[in-house]
């Protein structure tokens, strides 16, 4: 006996049986068996929005191709475009449950949509959920269509649209690093190699060349972004297009254009295109090569803030948080480390999606959840993780002028700028001497007597050593070697 505050049933079935279903819920059974037979991550595709808009794109396109086309009648094509209309406006985004890693190619992400629209589409016609004569998730909702093109074309939109938010987060954190660049122009520090003294620069210099890095991530990520626009939409199961009508490919690629105001195409090649998962070993490299490049920045900046008393100590990070439960007074740059990991992450999962995209059998490759589950975390966490780099650290890094001078002038390595005038052997044997006797590479060379005590000071000078020679000392480097 029911009891009075049971919820309300509805009976949906499939060709495996019958199942209750939540009368108020607008997904129905075939959601419901995935939502038993996959519980393994603890992310549902709601997890990421844009994925849910991108479904709503395509089925409201389908929608208006079919149409157009004569296979579907007008007055669901209505309701379902209303339905579509909700969910690209973001509204039901919790009746999509079903987590991200699943079996079947991408088939319940695929089903829960069709059950959702299907339903929502029904009370806007007038319907009860679950009245599937009206407005059916196989036979109209998902009308010309096959899991094998929805779900990828779904997936790629989405990775339109998300790797363009991340190129805005790289360039908000591009512009970041110019600003530091800019402020930081007439700190004079000393490089290094191989985390040995090399030759001066300045802390503008090393801060630009993280922008212009970044600069250069952005036109990569842009270039991987655009192989994302041709989808196999009108392939149906395995890109022969069967049960699609003549002329639906073409179709509903230009209304995919106009619902979306993304301009795809059509793939040459439906076959191949429905297998081919190319287009995301190539995001995903594109994606590791920035998260390389990132995680190497965050390094230095942690390496230049190392101290504060017995490291290098040229910048100071902002303090963020207390850094130990024993150690009073410690501050560790722990923004920096977060995006480290972050960018760990994103190196392992290319692996994961290189190795999903190999296991691709014959007309499909049914291991592309894996590979949106790794792509979409991936592009969500790297990029919130650059805007509080951002915003926490790079913002507010200051720079310790005078401890960057002191160490240029007690550095052995200036002596390289001597080479022109004195010789690879001569200098080496000065720096030598420095090393050994403690004495500054300055006072050994004018105590030698090598060169005047003017040129000396004018050629070792740390602001002259920033650039090609002037021509009052490459007029000084010809007379010495007269």
């Amino acid at each position: 006996m029911e009891t009075q505050n049971a919820p309300k049933m509805r009976l949906e079935h499939d060709f495996l049986g019958e199942m209750e279903i939540p009368a108020n819920i607008y997904y129905g059974i075939q959601t419901m068996r995935a939502l038993e037979n996959f519980y393994v991550s603890g992310q549902p595709i709601s997890t990421f929005p844009e994925f849910i808009r991108a479904l709503a794109w395509i089925k409201k396109a389908a929608a208006k191709a079919n149409t157009k086309l004569g296979v579907l009648p007008e007055n669901i094509e209505k309701g379902i475009c209303a339905a579509c209309d909700d969910i690209i406006e973001g509204k039901l985004l919790d009746q999509f449950p079903v987590d991200v890693i699943q079996g079947g190619a991408g088939t319940s992400t695929n089903m829960n949509a069709n059950e959702v629209i299907a339903n929502r589409a029904l009370e806007i016609m007038g319907h009860q959920k679950g009245e599937y004569q009206y407005c059916h998730p196989n036979n109209h909702v998902n009308c010309s269509q096959s899991t094998n093109d929805a779900y990828p074309s779904a997936l790629r939109l989405a990775l339109y649209v998300k790797l363009g938010r991340l190129i805005g987060d790289i360039d908000y954190l591009r512009q970041g690093f110019a600003a530091k660049g800019d402020e930081f122009a007439h700190v004079v520090k000393m490089g290094r190699t191989q985390l040995q003294d090399a030759v001066p620069m300045t802390l503008g210099m090393e801060f630009h060349a993280y922008a212009n890095t970044l600069g250069e991530e952005i036109t990569r990520l842009e270039e991987a972004r655009k192989l994302a626009l041709e989808i196999n939409m009108g392939a149906t199961a395995i890109g022969t297009g069967i049960c699609s009508p003549k002329g639906y490919i073409d179709l509903v690629i230009k209304e995919l254009w106009a619902v979306s105001g993304i301009p795809v195409k059509s793939s040459p090649n439906l076959v191949e295109a429905t297998w081919d998962t190319g287009c995301y070993v190539q995001i995903s490299g594109a994606l590791k090569r920035s998260a390389t490049k990132i995680s190497k920045i965050c390094n230095d900046l942690r390496l230049l803030s190392s101290g504060p008393r017995t490291g290098l100590n040229e910048i100071n990070l902002p303090k963020m948080q207390p850094g130990s439960s024993i150690m009073p007074g410690k501050v560790n740059p722990v923004m920096p480390e977060m995006v480290n990991q972050i960018c760990f992450d994103i190196m392992g999962k290319d692996v994961t999606i290189a190795i999903a995209s190999e296991a691709g059998q014959l007309e499909l490759n049914v291991m592309e959840p894996i590979m949106a589950l790794c792509m979409f975390n991936g592009i969500n966490r790297l990029g919130k993780g650059i805007r509080a780099l951002q915003d926490r650290c790079v913002n507010g890094i200051t720079a310790n002028t005078e401890r960057c001078r002191q160490m240029v002038e007690h550095s052995i390595g200036i002596v390289t700028a001597l080479l022109p005038y004195i010789g690879y052997e001569k200098a080496a044997a000065i720096a030598k001497e420095a090393l050994a006797t403690g004495k500054s590479v300055v006072q050994l060379a004018i105590d030698q007597n090598l060169l005047a005590t003017g040129e000396i000071e004018k050629i070792l000078s740390p602001e002259n050593m920033l650039q090609p020679r002037s021509q009052e000392l490459e007029e000084a480097r010809e007379e010495a070697n007269a």
